[in-house]
């Protein structure tokens, strides 16, 4: 799925400390709400997301980060009201190859814009790699790697061995400045709901109209399929025995420990609560608190190789008991 959400009132990025706050953000929601993000580009007044739902939590996802964002946006800058202008913009995609040239399309955006189309394509090129509010960079070994994005399924594309897939990514992405992808934008305007070929746009728009029959609002179309959330009794068993550690460990206040936030992440992704549900049932004190947690995990993940592999098996187990593993 591609997602998008733009701005014309003012700028939705000011400065390097916008983006930043922005990118701590996405983050913090793609592990809450087990979003599988495979790359994002930041402009000045809009931003472009592609990434996969397991959840079926789209509006959710969106939702939650916009409003995490508006909120700081508003206090650090003296505004009030909204910021992004309606509701965002998604469309299905089909496939490895639309997803492919899809990649390349959103990741050349910094440069096919305003007076950066004129320039030559060396110049272009050097500022496509320089560009930080993307994950093209660390896609192409000139950045490190981001813990929130997923390179694999993009990447594997690539012919050749393991190690020059970054450099024939790179080359794959920059050859589109010279050559025209007339395919896929004559795709991204064909649908406002799909990407990819007549059939696949045409069964998307068949279930869209079967859905708008039985709906009253055009806003209550779903395509989702919810599974039945686990009891939040089997999440923290599962990580109790992962992590061996006691349950009562989840529910404890410990300086320093990740515990609860582990607990937490999983408890929102798998049980289905809310953060206000999740204070409660852990005893934190407030959502906001929950919130702060989650912020900061990640940060605790990366400084312990350990804990990383047994938080990722922990995640497998559950979403192996979720499908009735």
């Amino acid at each position: 799925m591609v997602g998008n959400w733009q701005t014309e009132k003012t700028f939705l990025f000011k400065d390097d400390a916008d983006h930043e706050h922005f990118l701590a953000r996405l983050a913090v929601r793609v592990e809450q709400f087990n979003i599988r993000l495979y790359l994002f580009v930041c402009m000045t007044n809009h931003f472009h997301l592609v990434f996969e739902t397991p959840e079926a939590n789209c509006s959710k996802f969106m939702q939650s980060l916009s409003t995490a964002y508006t909120v700081y946006y508003n206090l650090r800058h003296g505004r009030h009201g909204h910021l992004l202008d309606g509701r965002y913009k998604a469309k299905l995609v089909e496939g490895d190859d639309y997803l492919l040239a899809l990649s390349r399309y959103v990741h050349l955006n910094p440069v096919c814009i305003g007076s950066m189309k004129a320039k030559p394509i060396k110049d272009r090129i050097q500022t496509l790699r320089a560009h930080r509010w993307s994950s093209y960079p660390s896609y192409i070994g000139a950045r490190k790697t981001l813990d929130f994005v997923e390179y694999g399924p993009l990447l594997a594309e690539m012919h050749g061995k393991r190690r020059e897939w970054p450099k024939r990514y790179r080359e794959f992405v920059e050859s589109g400045l010279a050559e025209s992808d007339d395919d896929i934008k004559v795709a991204l305007k064909e649908s406002p709901r799909s990407i990819g070929s007549d059939g696949f746009r045409a069964w998307i728009d068949e279930l869209c109209l079967k859905r708008l029959e039985k709906h009253t609002r055009p806003e209550d179309v779903s395509f989702r399929h919810i599974s039945e959330p686990l009891p939040a009794d089997t999440v923290l068993a599962i990580l109790s025995e992962v992590l061996d550690v006691e349950i009562d460990e989840f529910k404890r206040r410990r300086h320093g420990s990740p515990l609860r936030a582990i607990a937490a992440r999983y408890l929102i992704c798998y049980a289905g609560q809310s953060q206000r549900d999740v204070a409660d049932y852990l005893s934190v004190g407030t959502g906001a608190a929950v919130s702060d947690q989650l912020k900061r995990l990640p940060d605790k993940l990366a400084g312990d190789r350990r804990l990383r592999r047994q938080v990722k098996q922990a995640q497998e187990r559950l979403e192996e008991r979720r499908l009735g593993g």
